[in-house]
C-alpha cells in the first residue's frame, strides 16, 4: 500500500513537472490581431528575449508626424485631421490626435504628433507613409475694392468716408484676389470706402456719396461726389 502511495505521488509531482514545462513553453500573445511571417521554427531555441512574433490590430493606425513649431499651440489632443496614404492616395481616412510630444524638437523646430485613424476595411498596414492634412482658423483681414487702393509717398492707403467727411487712412496690402484686396487697417465692417473720384477727395473734406456698392445713394448736400463700396 505504501509503494503503491508513493508511485501515485511521484506521477503528480512527474505531472507537475509536466505541465510547468508546457506552460513555459506556451507563448500567450497580450492582444488579439494578425500574426505576420514568423522569425523562428519549431526546433530553434528561444529565450525571453527572443522575438518570435510581430502581432499587429489593424482596428486602428497609429501613425506619427512633424508639425511646424508656429501650428504648435494650435494643435490638442482631440482635434480632427485628414490622412492619406502616399501609396492610395485617391483614398481620405479621418483621424483623431491621441497625443503630443512637450517639446519643439531643437534641430527641425518642428512637434510630434501622434494621431489614430480608423482602418474599419482593413486596408492599411503598420508602417505606411501618410500625408496629414489639419484645418486651422486663418486671420480674418477686411476687403476692399482693389480701384480704392491709392498709392502716396507713405505707401499705399485708402480714403474712407466717416459722418460725410473723407479720411485718409493707411493700409497694408496682405493678398491680392481678383475683385478685392485684403489689408490690414483699422476698418470696421460696413464702413464707406471711397472707389470713384477718388482724386478729387481731399483729407477733412465734405463727401457725397453718390453710389454704394452700385445702388443710388439719398441725394446729398453740395460737396464731392464719389463712388464707395462698403468695407
Amino acid at each position: 500500500m505504501t509503494e503503491a502511495a508513493l508511485a501515485v505521488d511521484n506521477a503528480r509531482l512527474a505531472l507537475r513537472d509536466a505541465e510547468l514545462a508546457l506552460d513555459r513553453r506556451t507563448v500567450t500573445a497580450p492582444i488579439s490581431g494578425v500574426v505576420g511571417i514568423l522569425p523562428v521554427a519549431a526546433g530553434n531555441h528561444v529565450s525571453s528575449t527572443t522575438e518570435i512574433a510581430r502581432i499587429d490590430d489593424r482596428s486602428e493606425i497609429l501613425i506619427d508626424f512633424w508639425a511646424p513649431e508656429r501650428y504648435a499651440a494650435l494643435i490638442d489632443v482631440g482635434d480632427l485631421l485628414k490622412a492619406s496614404s502616399i501609396a492610395r492616395p485617391a483614398e481620405v481616412y479621418d483621424g483623431e490626435v491621441s497625443a503630443l510630444d512637450n517639446r519643439i524638437d531643437a534641430a527641425s523646430r518642428t512637434l510630434q504628433v501622434q494621431a489614430r485613424i480608423k482602418n474599419a476595411n482593413d486596408t492599411l498596414r503598420a508602417g505606411m507613409s501618410f500625408q496629414v492634412t489639419m484645418t486651422f482658423p486663418g486671420d480674418s483681414y477686411p476687403a476692399v475694392d482693389p480701384l480704392a487702393i491709392q498709392w502716396g509717398s507713405g505707401g499705399a492707403f485708402v480714403w474712407l468716408v466717416r459722418d460725410g467727411i473723407a479720411e485718409r487712412t493707411d493700409v497694408r496690402i496682405i493678398q491680392r484676389n481678383t475683385d478685392t484686396v485684403l489689408v490690414e487697417a483699422p476698418l470696421k465692417p460696413g464702413e464707406i470706402v471711397v472707389t470713384e473720384g477718388v482724386h478729387a477727395v481731399r483729407d477733412g473734406a465734405p463727401v457725397a456719396v453718390a453710389r454704394v456698392n452700385g445702388a443710388a445713394a439719398p441725394a446729398p448736400p453740395a460737396s464731392t461726389s464719389v463712388s464707395s463700396t462698403g468695407g
